[in-house]
């Protein structure tokens, strides 16, 4: 009889700490989107309609474009977790919304890795860089990378289904999925989502920290402090996901840990994409000055069609008293003139 107490206590509190975990994974996950969607909407904005197209203009783009996309889909998630992971979107939206969310996790990751690489080149290989890195080739690199990604995300899509009763409905794999192809994902997704870019990345770091050493003691500690913190970021927010997605596959008795610690990873992993605008762009000096320059004009134009008949008022009795200061201090003739002009 003890026993079955300590068991029903034990029960007890996982499911309490499922739910705190939960609560507190939906709260992120609408900060996530709120924060993602705004910040890489400004730097579509910016880098789309205000900076000059460069090379640098145009990965930090399509990263943005990525994040974005990632960040709006979120919200079918966070719906879907508010009501205990409930899909109510139906199976068409449970494979649209898998694929959309892989793709750009792929495509994200894919494009941190290409900028990083694209700055060492940029650096280590200067004649070269000046001579091949143009904006055309930028762009058709991107669009390789937006056409590997959709290809890596698209066994995801189509292993998702929908599975439940009339009462709940889940979107989750389907159960004709073997052992083997989910382990197969899986290691697929940690190479190439993961492994790979990350490799990529820490070693582009490194080669440009080298190069940098010409750099001034201040931008020098600046630059480092950038790389490091990218480095950091991509490795702490992936990491985690990846580790236990494994311990998942592998471990079916560690469940608890799985429910417990898998909506935390989760949104450890989502929340690169509102880190990205702020260690890729917002530190750079153009697109700040940019961006400052289209908030005020955003404000001046909100403020000048708030008080449209204020200004009007007041331009049109300014015109009139220049008018009259004119005519006052101009010759017969032209008094004569400017008189019948206006009048007029």
């Amino acid at each position: 009889m003890k026993t079955d107490n300590t068991t029903e206590h034990r029960l007890s509190g996982l499911e309490l700490a499922e739910k705190h975990v939960q609560t507190l994974s939906l709260v992120i996950y609408c900060m996530i989107t709120v924060f993602g969607t705004v910040g890489n909407g400004l730097v579509i904005y910016v880098t789309g309609f205000k900076m000059k197209k460069t090379v640098n203009s145009v990965w930090f783009l399509n990263l943005a474009l990525a994040d974005f996309l990632f960040t709006g889909f979120l919200i079918f998630s966070a719906v879907s977790l508010y009501q205990q992971h409930h899909w109510p979107f139906g199976k068409f939206m449970c494979k649209l919304n898998s694929f959309v969310s892989v793709v750009n996790m792929f495509a994200s990751v894919f494009f941190l890795a290409a900028i990083s690489l694209d700055r060492c080149l940029s650096i280590c290989v200067v004649v070269w860089a000046q001579n091949k890195r143009t904006v055309r080739k930028t762009r058709v690199m991107s669009a390789v990378i937006w056409l590997v990604a959709g290809i890596c995300s698209t066994p995801y899509a189509c292993f998702r289904t929908v599975k439940g009763n009339t009462d709940k409905t889940y979107c989750t794999y389907s159960s004709t999925m073997t052992k083997e192809q989910h382990w197969s994902l899986n290691v697929f997704r940690f190479l190439m989502g993961f492994l790979i870019p990350f490799l990529a990345i820490i070693f582009s770091s490194v080669a440009v920290c080298i190069r940098s050493k010409r750099l001034q003691r201040t931008r020098k500690r600046r630059f480092h402090r950038i790389i490091f913190s990218i480095i950091f970021a991509f490795f702490i927010c992936w990491l985690p996901f990846h580790v236990l997605i494994f311990i998942d596959t592998n471990n079916p008795n560690l469940t608890s840990i799985v429910r417990i610690g898998g909506p935390l990873t989760v949104s450890l992993g989502f929340m690169n994409s509102c880190l990205n605008p702020i260690l890729y762009v917002f530190m750079c000096d153009e697109f700040q000055k940019k961006l400052k320059q289209s908030i005020c004009f955003v404000l001046e134009s909100a403020l000048a069609e708030d008080h449209l008949s204020f200004v009007s008022s007041r331009s049109l009795s300014s015109h009139f008293s220049r008018i009259s200061r004119k005519s006052d201090s101009a010759p017969p003739e032209e008094k004569a003139t400017t008189l019948i002009f206006t009048e007029s």
